[in-house]
Parts: C-alpha cells; sequence; structure tokens
C-alpha cells in the first residue's frame, strides 16, 4: 500500500526508548513551504499534546505515538538532494514546464509545507468516506483526539485548496500510517495529491463543433460515469488524466514506458484507476486516481466545473527509480547514503550503491491475546516506538487457537538490523526484552517467553 488512495479499497504505547520531550510553540501550521527541521512534542500532565504551536486534549481515540511526533516537521521531501525531494522535483518541473496558463505562468500551484495535523472532518469526511468505513479505523490511524489526527493522505487538502478558488494544484508532504512492518512499509511517508478542474469551455473548446456539449445531465450512475456527467464530459476528462500521468511517467522512467490502467474503486473518483508501469520486466502499481465525485467539488464551491485527481507515493516512486530497497534508508543521516543523490541537476541517473549489508538478527515473541482487545497494528506500533529503525521486519509466524480453553496465541518473528552498522546481541536483547515487558504491560497479552 503505497497511499491511502489505494488502502481506501478494501492504543496503548512503551514509555521505553522515547525521543525527548521538547515542548515547541509558535511555528505556524499553514505555511506554504517549511523547513526540513525536526518539530518534537510534548504529552503534559494535563493530557495534551502540544504540536506545531497548538495544543490537543487527549482522549480515548488518542494513540499517537511520541516515536511518530518525533517525525512532524522533518519535511524530507523540503530537503535538498534528499531522493523524495529529487522527485518532487522533478514532478514540479514538469508540471510547471507542460501545463501553462493563458499568462505563461505555470498552471499548477505547488504546496508543500501544508501542516499534516488535520481534522477527521479533512481527512474522510470533506472526501465522502463513509462513517463505517475501514479507513477510519484507530487501528490504521495516528489520532491526536477524535477530532484531530496526523493526516492519512495527502487528499485531506482537496476540499480547502478548492474552495479557495484554486483549479489547478499538487498538494506534497508526509502522511501517517498504521502498517506491517517491512522494507516497503513505514508508519511516515510522503505522497503528491493533484487535482484539475475545467469549466465547460476548457474543457470543449478545441473540441470541433463542441459548442453544444455539456458538463452535466440527470442520468443514472454506471461503471464509466456519475449520474450528473455526460458520457461525453467524462470521456475527456478520463482521457486527459491518463494522458497527463502517461507523459508523466515517461519524463521520469524513459521512452518507450509500458502503461496500464486498472479499474478500482475509490469513495472520492468514479470512475476510477490504478495505473501500472512496466519497470525492468515488472509490472508495478505507482498511483491511484479518477475523475471526482461531484458531490465533492460541489460541495467546495466548484459546481460548475468538472475534475480529475490523482495521489502517487514519493517513497515508491524513488525506490523503483534509484532501486532503494529499504524504506527505512529515506531517514537515514549517514552521508554514505545523502551523497549519492548530490549532482548536478535533478535529472541526474542515479543507482542506489547499497551500504554493507549488516548482518540480522532475528528473535521470535509468543503470547496469547487478550479477548476483544487485541490489534496486530497496535502490537507493530510497538514494536516500533521500543525497537525503532533497528527493526528490518515484523512477521506473523503462526496463530494458534487452544482446543479447550479457545484462547488464541501469536507467535511473531522479529528481524533486527541497523541500515548503518552491525548490531550486538546484548543490544538486541535488552530491547527484545522491553518488547516483551511493554507487550504484557500496555496491550495486556499473557507472554509465552
Amino acid at each position: 500500500k503505497t497511499m491511502l488512495w489505494k488502502f481506501m479499497r478494501v492504543a496503548k504505547y512503551s514509555k521505553t526508548a522515547l525521543s525527548s520531550k521538547v515542548k515547541v510553540r509558535g511555528i505556524p501550521t499553514h505555511s506554504r513551504h517549511s523547513s526540513s527541521k525536526s518539530v518534537p512534542s510534548d504529552f503534559t500532565a494535563s493530557g495534551t499534546v502540544e504540536l506545531l504551536g497548538k495544543s490537543y486534549p487527549q482522549d480515548d481515540y488518542s494513540n499517537v505515538t511520541e516515536k511518530i511526533l518525533s517525525k512532524v516537521g522533518k519535511n524530507l521531501h523540503n530537503r535538498k538532494h534528499h531522493p523524495l525531494w529529487l522527485i518532487k522535483e522533478q514532478v514540479k518541473e514538469h508540471f510547471y514546464k507542460h501545463y501553462l496558463g493563458r499568462r505563461g505562468t505555470p498552471l499548477f500551484s505547488v504546496y508543500d509545507g501544508l501542516s499534516p495535523v488535520v481534522t477527521v472532518q479533512q481527512n474522510f469526511d470533506s472526501l465522502l468516506i463513509p462513517q463505517n468505513h475501514a479507513s477510519r479505523r484507530k487501528e490504521d490511524n495516528y489520532y491526536l483526539n477524535r477530532d484531530h489526527m496526523l493526516r492519512a493522505h495527502t487528499s485531506a487538502h482537496q476540499w480547502d485548496l478548492i474552495r479557495s478558488g484554486l483549479d489547478a494544484f499538487l498538494a506534497v508532504g508526509d502522511v501517517y500510517r498504521r502498517d506491517t512492518i517491512d522494507n516497503t512499509h513505514y508508519p511516515v511517508f510522503h505522497q503528491m495529491e493533484g487535482v484539475r478542474l475545467f469549466s465547460c469551455h476548457e474543457l470543449f473548446s478545441s473540441i470541433k463543433d463542441g459548442e453544444g456539449l455539456q458538463l452535466f445531465e440527470q442520468g443514472h450512475r454506471t461503471a464509466h460515469k456519475q449520474e450528473c456527467h455526460t458520457m461525453e464530459a467524462v470521456r475527456l476528462v478520463e482521457f486527459n488524466l491518463k494522458q497527463v500521468l502517461t507523459k508523466l511517467m515517461t519524463h521520469i522512467f524513459g521512452d518507450g514506458l509500458q502503461v496500464r490502467w486498472v479499474d478500482c474503486y475509490f469513495p472520492f473518483t468514479h470512475p476510477s484507476f490504478e495505473m501500472e508501469i512496466n519497470f525492468q520486466g515488472e509490472w508495478m502499481e505507482v498511483l491511484g486516481c479518477g475523475v471526482m465525485e461531484q458531490q465533492l467539488v460541489n460541495s467546495a464551491g466548484a459546481q460548475d466545473k468538472i475534475g480529475w485527481a490523482f495521489g502517487l507515493g514519493l517513497e515508491r516512486l524513488a525506490m523503483i527509480l534509484y532501486d532503494i530497497p529499504d524504506i527505512r534508508l529515506f531517514w537515514s543521516e549517514d552521508e554514505r547514503f545523502l551523497k549519492q543523490f548530490v549532482g548536478p541537476h535533478i535529472w541526474q541517473k542515479i543507482k542506489f550503491q547499497p551500504l554493507s549489508r549488516y548482518p540480522p538478527l532475528i528473535n521470535d515473541i509468543s503470547f496469547w491475546l487478550p479477548s476483544d482487545t487485541y490489534s496486530q497494528n497496535d502490537f507493530y506500533d510497538l514494536v516500533r516506538t521500543i525497537g525503532g529503525d533497528l527493526i528490518e521486519k515484523v512477521v506473523l509466524l503462526d496463530e494458534f487457537a487452544h482446543p479447550k480453553t479457545k484462547k488464541v496465541s501469536h507467535c511473531y518473528r522479529i528481524v533486527y538490523r541497523h541500515p548503518e552498522r552491525t548490531l550486538t546481541q546484548d543490544e538486541v536483547h535488552h530491547i527484545h526484552r522491553a518488547i516483551e515487558e511493554s507487550a504484557v504491560r500496555e496491550l495486556g497479552v499473557e507472554g509465552r517467553f
């Protein structure tokens, strides 16, 4: 899952090994551009968390850890010569160069400094995501409280930017999602959202005899269109969307790129598609997109327009383009990693040269689950909080139900490997022991250690 676009288809924590507590006040939350410095947070004794100059009272929905909050404000996508910055700049330059407004200025505005703290309304309600949709679960998101959260996707800014009067924009930023632990998943990653709206004149002006064509009708929803859209309008919007994205990916990955489109479902677009590219003989999904739900567009005040939207993951593209094998490396401060991406221009061909491959240390952990309160993502978050980036992978090896007591046992394999140095048995033993103790104390499991 590289983005919530794809995810749409379908807590308690240890106090060990947490980052230092630092109050931060007076930092603007809605600047267009932001610095790349980390912005720590503070859990106060009064049950509030202070983040980006604001205080958020905690409640029964609060589940964000200080480990995760320590990532807020790092803004890797704005850090010059970082691989995520390179991808962002390549996409930005492509849109600036190929899509111009009437005065010859760039058609698309770029926002890469919007605050990652959003309301639940922004993240879900404004995008027409049903109240009972699986994507809202505490198990999958980082909530500050019932009303505020760390954005799960850059789509959280769609409604506000359209409401502000924008017809074409790219929104880039860090997004936060509780997930499995392996070399392609990390609880913080970076997305780019693209939106383009068309008036009737803009869409049909280049069509011969297109004066009588309309954007809207009172019809029926089908697999190919919404009930309010004319088939002519949808076909043109879909054609433009696929043409724009094909040109973008060809620009990034090179001429001759094979592309295919897979029909899918997202709550905020219809029809919806996933784009796959054939790179080095393998088909890979790189983004989700579709014709925007008109209800969303209308509610944001653009009732006379129709549009498309897409969402892509910067890490996904960077891992493919630069052959980076482990998503944890994007957070590395090792000069051996960072220097590989310093070049004279953003289009320089780069193939990542692996750092020395340090040996893994593997430990298993087994425990009986509590009755109804256990979530695998709670355990993954606990492991990340204690072990941090020393954890390469966590795999559920076995699930066993006792024939008499009906109690369920899980056995997980935890792979420890530092991306930059060799771990010792002793330090892994201390971390693994802390995970065992915290799982019992914080998650209510019964250890089988």
